[in-house]
C-alpha cells in the first residue's frame, strides 16, 4: 500500500495539483472531470481515435475489481487517475493499466441502492453516502478531510447523486422514498462543508407552489427527491436539476392538486439557489415518474431560429424540448407508446386520463413498472442531431389501495404489477420528437447509459450483457463483446499518452477499452 501512496504522489506532482476549475467549463476530450463530462449532460466526446472504421478492434486494455454487486458511478478521470464509487467507498486507481493507488470505505446504515460517483474541487473529492452525509477526501492519499450530514437517516434520507462542482459550491440533491419526507437541493461549501443556500423541492406554505397540495400537512410530507445529478450554464449562471414523484405516490386522491414543484424541471439561480424558472413533465403523478432525468443542454436551431435549449426524455414517456433560458416550452412528443395521457394542456404538460390512474380493481396502462426510461444517462450528438436515450415498453397493472377512510396506510398507497416488458434504444430528432430509428432488445431490465463520440460511435448496453459500439446515424451494430453481467452503469471516455480508452462498469468490474498498438 505504501508503494501505490508514493506512485500516486509522484503522478500528482507530475501532473499538477489536481483539478483545474477551467477545465469544467469546456467540452470533455483528454479528461473526464465531472459525472457527465462536461456541465451540459450531453455525453458527448470529441475524442476520434477510435471510431468507425477501427472500432472492430477494440479490446480489453485492463479490468478492475471492486468485489462488489454492482458499479453504479461514472469515473471521473482527471491527471491520469480515476475515482469512482459504489455505497460506501470510493477508488483512486491509475487510469493507464487500472492498478489501485488508494481505497478508501465508510460502512454505514441507510439505502444501498446506489452511488453515482464523486466531484472533485481541486484536490479534494467529495461523494454522498447510504445515511445521507457528504464526505470530503484528500484526492492524494484518500484520507478524509471532513464528514457533515445533509440530512437524517432516520427519516429515509440517503444521497446517491454525484455532486456537482459549480464555481465555489457543491450542489447536491437528497434521494429516498420509504417515507413522505420533503426534498430538497443545496449549495455546499467545498472547504467547510457548510451550507450556502438551500432550495426546498416542496413549496413552503402561503408561497408560491403551495396552492398547488390540498393542505399543509400534504404539502409538508410530499416527497420530490432530486437524487440525480443536474447540469448547468455557466453563462446564464443557471442550474437545471429534475425532481422526483410525490406521497403518497400512488394514492393522488389524497393529494388533489398539480402538486409543485415534484416531478419538474428547475432552473436555480447559482448563486442564491432561488427559483428562476419551472417545468412540469407530469402533473399531479400517480404513477412514480419521476422526472430526475438528465436535463441536456445544447444550443442549436428550433424553427429556424437560434436557441439555448434544453432537452429530457422523461420518466413518463415524453420527450420534452425547452428554451432553457426562460423556461418556454417548445415541444412535447412520446418516444414509446403510451396511453395515460389525453392531449397536452396549454403549457406543453400531459394531460392525465382518470381512467389511467390506479384502481382499486387495478388499472391497464401501456408503460413500463420503472418508466420509460430512468437513471441511465442519455446523450446528444451534435453531428447526427439525434438525442438517443435507453427505454423500456410494457403493460402495467397499477392498484389503488385505501383503508376504511379512504385513505392510505403507507407512502405509496398503492401497487403496480408488469404483464410484460421490452427494452428500447431510441433515436430522437432533438427538433421535431420524430424517432429516426429504434433499436429493440429483450424483455427484462437494464441500465445502462450512453456515450456518443466525434468517433462516429454510440457505446452502450443491452440487457443480454453486451456491451455495443452503435453507429449513431441508424444503430447499426459495429463492436459487441458480451461482459457476463449486468450493467448498471454508463460509458465513459478520455485520452491519456496518445492512447484513447472506453471504460464500462459490468456487475462489480470496471473494464476499460482500446485499440491495440495505441
Amino acid at each position: 500500500m505504501k508503494l501505490f501512496m508514493l506512485l500516486f504522489a509522484s503522478l500528482c506532482c507530475l501532473s499538477g495539483q489536481g483539478l483545474d476549475p477551467a477545465a469544467l467549463l469546456t467540452p470533455a476530450t483528454s479528461t473526464w472531470p465531472t459525472y457527465n463530462g462536461d456541465y451540459s449532460g450531453r455525453r458527448y466526446s470529441a475524442l476520434k481515435q477510435i471510431n468507425a472504421g477501427n472500432v472492430s478492434s477494440l479490446s480489453l486494455a485492463w479490468a478492475f475489481q471492486t468485489h462488489s454487486d454492482a458499479l453504479k458511478s461514472t469515473p471521473l478521470e482527471v491527471n491520469g487517475v480515476l475515482y469512482f464509487t459504489v455505497p460506501d467507498n470510493v477508488w483512486a486507481i491509475d487510469a493507464r493499466n487500472g492498478r489501485l493507488i488508494w481505497h478508501y470505505s465508510r460502512p454505514s446504515q441507510g439505502d444501498h441502492v446506489g452511488q453515482r460517483g464523486v466531484a472533485m474541487y481541486k484536490d479534494r473529492l467529495y461523494f454522498g453516502t447510504p445515511d445521507a452525509h457528504l464526505v470530503c477526501l484528500n484526492a492524494r492519499d484518500g484520507k478524509e478531510i471532513w464528514d457533515v450530514e445533509i440530512a437524517d437517516v432516520k427519516f429515509g434520507y440517503y444521497i446517491s447523486v454525484a455532486p456537482l462542482v459549480v464555481k465555489d459550491r457543491l450542489i447536491i440533491g437528497t434521494s429516498g422514498d420509504q417515507v413522505d419526507t420533503p426534498h430538497f437541493v443545496e449549495a455546499i461549501d467545498p472547504k467547510t462543508g457548510k451550507v450556502i443556500w438551500r432550495w426546498d423541492t416542496l413549496p413552503r406554505p402561503d408561497t408560491p407552489g403551495a396552492e398547488t397540495w390540498p393542505n399543509k400537512e400534504a404539502l409538508t410530507h410530499g416527497g420530490g427527491p432530486a437524487w440525480l445529478t443536474g447540469t448547468y450554464d455557466p453563462n446564464l449562471n443557471l442550474i437545471f436539476w429534475g425532481t422526483g414523484n410525490p406521497h403518497p405516490v400512488l394514492a393522488g386522491v389524497a393529494r388533489p392538486g398539480r402538486n409543485l414543484y415534484t416531478c419538474s424541471i428547475v432552473a436555480l439561480d447559482a448563486d442564491t439557489g432561488k427559483l428562476v424558472w419551472f417545468f412540469q413533465p407530469s402533473p399531479h403523478d400517480t404513477h412514480d415518474w419521476d422526472a430526475v432525468e438528465t436535463p441536456v443542454l445544447f444550443d442549436a436551431e428550433f424553427h429556424g431560429r437560434q436557441r439555448k435549449l434544453l432537452a429530457q426524455a422523461s420518466r413518463n414517456g415524453y420527450y420534452f424540448l425547452l428554451d432553457r433560458t426562460t423556461g418556454e416550452h417548445l415541444l412535447t412528443a412520446p418516444f414509446v407508446p403510451t396511453d395515460w395521457a389525453s392531449g397536452l394542456n396549454a403549457r406543453g404538460e400531459p394531460i392525465a386520463r382518470k381512467d389511467k390512474e390506479p384502481q382499486p380493481d387495478g388499472s391497464l396502462v401501456e408503460a413500463y413498472l420503472e418508466g420509460a426510461t430512468n437513471w441511465m444517462a442519455p446523450s446528444f450528438d451534435p453531428e447526427t442531431k439525434l438525442f438517443y436515450v435507453n427505454a423500456f415498453d410494457g403493460f402495467m397493472v397499477y392498484y389503488l389501495t385505501l383503508n376504511r377512510n379512504n385513505r392510505p396506510d403507507d407512502h405509496q398507497g398503492g401497487a403496480a404489477s408488469s404483464l410484460w416488458s421490452q427494452s428500447l434504444l431510441v433515436a430522437i430528432d432533438y427538433e421535431s420528437g420524430h424517432i429516426r430509428w429504434t433499436r429493440k432488445g429483450e424483455e427484462g431490465e437494464g441500465h445502462p447509459g450512453i456515450l456518443t463520440t466525434a468517433g462516429h460511435l454510440l457505446f452502450t448496453g443491452d440487457t443480454s450483457g453486451n456491451l455495443l459500439a452503435l453507429d449513431p446515424e441508424n444503430g447499426h451494430t459495429l463492436w459487441h463483446v458480451n461482459a457476463g453481467g449486468s450493467l448498471g452503469s454508463s460509458p465513459m471516455t478520455y485520452e491519456l499518452d496518445g492512447r484513447q480508452y472506453v471504460v464500462t462498469g459490468v456487475d462489480g468490474v470496471l473494464y476499460a477499452w482500446a485499440l491495440p498498438g495505441t
